[in-house]
């Protein structure tokens, strides 16, 4: 199970990193690689959350203040709250990556990382609620700007070139995650991975449509909460009512799409890990213990 990740497995669903970078370093701290990297990630989560926001808005210094204070509070929260849970998840891991799994267990433990991202995403949001309306009509461009430049570059890796370019990079990529927890693939287990990234439901396209679709009612609902007078009861309501639409997309088709997504990783998921090797799934047991090690060091704190 080389993908089952925070990271990975809601990559397609984490569009909520827009408002608070915090979610996605607490919650894929734990698919770190390297000896004390998990540690030094996580304990530096807030101060990179902070800079990683600052970067798209520019924020001034009461801002600052109160976005930095709110990060230490949800890392507390977080570490108290959410890193048991992760801890014994990791361990219950260890146990099942030595036999065969199936898509339905793969998308089992997909639904309640879901679940864990969700409950981390509830947890941040009144700082979102109360940063949103204070956003200067500068900063909301700084943003737009911030997003074009990222946009560009997401172009670049995942619609430029030809789609057998585009496949090779998705390869690429793929094996080096899937080598960080069973070790080196063999070919027959690359090729393997080339046929399932070539029958992939995943669209980037589609994927690029839905986040310029969030950028841009972001940015429009924002901009005009500026523009018209509005009471502070008022405000909470449409900047909740964003953040609902910024974190579940209310097309339908795109609800089904990522669906489909969720059920061809399950399947890849579940076939690439029975088609490992005993050396490999003893490999990513001992990954999972260190994550584990790393995540119990963490709870101490």
């Amino acid at each position: 199970m080389p993908f089952i990740t925070p990271e990975k497995l809601l990559r397609p669903w984490a569009f909520a990193r827009r408002w608070c970078a915090i979610i996605g370093l607490l919650v894929a701290a734990t698919a770190l690689s390297g000896c004390g990297a998990v540690r030094l990630a996580y304990n530096n989560a807030p101060d990179l959350a902070y800079w990683w926001i600052d970067g798209y808005l520019d924020l001034d210094s009461p801002q600052s203040l109160k976005l930095r204070k709110d990060l230490q509070s949800l890392q507390s929260w977080h570490r108290q709250e959410e890193l048991p849970l992760a801890a014994d998840m990791l361990k219950n891991l260890q146990a099942a990556s030595q036999g065969p799994v199936s898509a339905d267990q793969v998308c089992q433990l997909s639904r309640y990382l879901e679940t864990r991202f969700q409950a981390v995403i509830d947890r941040a949001a009144p700082t979102a609620f109360s940063l949103a309306p204070t956003l200067t009509v500068a900063q909301l461009d700084h943003l737009v700007r911030a997003w074009d430049k990222r946009n560009q570059e997401w172009r670049e890796e995942w619609l430029d070139g030809s789609p057998q370019e585009r496949l090779n990079r998705r390869l690429k990529s793929t094996v080096e995650r899937a080598e960080g927890f069973y070790g080196r693939l063999s070919d027959s287990q690359k090729q393997l991975l080339r046929t399932q990234l070539a029958a992939s439901q995943f669209d980037p396209a589609l994927q690029y449509q839905e986040t310029q679709r969030r950028q841009k009612d972001i940015v429009r609902t924002l901009r005009e909460l500026k523009a018209s007078p509005a009471t502070e009861l008022h405000q909470q309501a449409e900047v909740r009512a964003l953040f609902v639409r910024s974190t579940q997309s209310p097309d339908p088709a795109f609800q089904q799409y990522t669906e489909r997504v969720r059920t061809g990783f399950c399947e890849a998921a579940a076939e690439l890990h029975n088609a490992t090797t005993p050396g490999q799934r003893l490999k990513l047991q001992q990954t999972l213990q260190g994550y584990e090690s790393d995540v119990r060091a963490l709870m101490q704190r």
